[in-house]
Parts: C-alpha cells; sequence; structure tokens
C-alpha cells in the first residue's frame, strides 16, 4: 500500500491570534486561527498544527479555548504545541480536543516526558518537535551531513524559540525520541525558516532516513517545488507551511494537484 503523503498548515499562535515571523523573530498578524483552520480543512489540508509560540505555562486559558473552539469546527486531526510541559498540559489539550501534542523544550530537558506520554495517551499523540541549526564545528561523535555546497556540518538542536543551543546531535536526538515512544517527528530547520527559499532537504533528509516513524518537514516553503522536494528529495512524510497558506499565495488544493501531477501520492 502506497502511503499518502501529507500537506499541513502550521499556525504559529500569539495571544491567541495566528502570527508568521522569518528566523522566529519579525512577527506579523496573520488572522484568527479557528477561522484559518476552517478554511485549510475546506482546502483539504490532512492536518493543522497550532504552536503556541509565546506559551508561558503561567495561562493556558487562550490556547486551551482555542483547541476547543477548534475541535467544534474541524473535521481533519490537529496538534497542539507549545509550553507543554508536563503530562497535566498534555491531558488539558488532549481533554480539550486536540489529537496530538507537540513537545519540544520540555522533552530535551527531561527526555522520560516523551515515554510517559506516550504510556499514558498513546504513541499517536506524542510528537517531539525538533528544532535546528547548522554547526560548522568539527565535533567527534556528531552526525556529518554534506550540504549542496559541499560543505560538512553537523545539525545542533535549539530550544526557547531557537536562542538556546544544547549541544544534541538532530539525527540522533530524533532516534533517542523515538525510541522513547514519539509517534512523529516536527523537524524544523532555523536556516531555513520563514525565507522561502525551500525546506533544509540535508537535514530532512538525514532525520526521515535515520528513523522510522514519520518525519514532518517544516521551514522554509516558498514555491510549489519546495514542497515536492520536501517529499522526493527530503524524504518526509508531510510537508508543513505557514505563510504561503496565511497570505493566499497558493491553497492547499493547488499543492495537492501539483503533487499529484508529479506522481506524489496525495489525498485529493
Amino acid at each position: 500500500m502506497v502511503l499518502t503523503r501529507r500537506i499541513i498548515p502550521c499556525l504559529d499562535l500569539k495571544d491567541g491570534r495566528v502570527v508568521k515571523g522569518t528566523h522566529f523573530t519579525d512577527i506579523r498578524d496573520a488572522g484568527d486561527p479557528v477561522e484559518l483552520a476552517r478554511r485549510y480543512n475546506e482546502q483539504g489540508a490532512d492536518e493543522v498544527v497550532f504552536l503556541d509560540i509565546a506559551a508561558t505555562g503561567e495561562d493556558r486559558g487562550t490556547i486551551v479555548d482555542v483547541v476547543q473552539r477548534a475541535a467544534a469546527e474541524l473535521s481533519i486531526p490537529f496538534t497542539v504545541g507549545g509550553g507543554i510541559r508536563t503530562i497535566a498540559d498534555m491531558e488539558r489539550i488532549l481533554g480539550a480536543g486536540a489529537d496530538k501534542v507537540s513537545i519540544n523544550s520540555s522533552a530535551v530537558g527531561d527526555p522520560n516526558l516523551i515515554s510517559r506520554g506516550a504510556e499514558r495517551f498513546g504513541t499517536p499523540a506524542i510528537v517531539v518537535a525538533v528544532d535546528v541549526r547548522r554547526n560548522y564545528d568539527a565535533t567527534p561523535g556528531k552526525t556529518s551531513i554534506t550540504l549542496a555546497d559541499g560543505r560538512e556540518c553537523w545539525y545542533e538542536v535549539v530550544t526557547h524559540g531557537g536562542n538556546r543551543g544544547t549541544g544534541l546531535d538532530a539525527v540522533l536526538w530524533a532516534k533517542n525520541a523515538e525510541e522513547r515512544g514519539a509517534g512523529e517527528i516536527l523537524l524544523t530547520s532555523m536556516e531555513t525558516d520563514g525565507t522561502k527559499e525551500g525546506f533544509d532537504i540535508p537535514v530532512t533528509r538525514a532525520v526521515a532516513e535515520a528513523v522510522g516513524i514519520p518525519v514532518v518537514a517544516s521551514g522554509g516553503v516558498g514555491t510549489l517545488e519546495d514542497f515536492y522536494e520536501g517529499f522526493a528529495e527530503g524524504k518526509a512524510d508531510a510537508c508543513l507551511a505557514a505563510s504561503v497558506f496565511h497570505y493566499g499565495e497558493f491553497t492547499v488544493r493547488e499543492v495537492k494537484e501539483y503533487l499529484a501531477e508529479r506522481g506524489i501520492p496525495v489525498r485529493l
């Protein structure tokens, strides 16, 4: 059986609104999250992702309200991430109607959170988000990846919105997350995020080849060809994008029709 590839719009949330930035900065407003998600649902999106980029953990009321509203409107699965640090946080978000939770900084800080979450809610409900940046320092034990220009680097996992390096090798961390019970890897490269120059193919392919769970490519879509390359070259199971959908450059259906014409199996 040929598995269809997924197209996933991503909605970054701040104060209950959808926002979009470049390299995780220069934030601007993009609309109401549930209205946008409903639009993508109607266009044929396979899933949507809500990421609370300003989560402090002190007041989850805003995101819970969005989750409840989305659950009442959507007929497709949706994932929620941002500020999820405990099993209780997962329970709150999943209980409000989300299908999956995405954990990032909290999983790096306490890898057992992945295992506990998978044990409590099931592997399919646990997405580990992995934000990465290139590190050109030759370091023993790191996964060396060759870039298009011939340079070698390894990819370091970063947390706290890309502001904090961890020293973790992205490929090895993805494998560790899978072993602990993650059902999916959401991979975002800071090198390409918001640039509209295409996904970071080298790291996407390296992670996809290293794990047996789905890898969602994120960060950098600007053209229809970028989606194709994410699947054909990056070997991703899903491609996630934000601004090209939010600002009406493409519809989800246009992306899928383009991919189908080029032999990528999608649900039309």
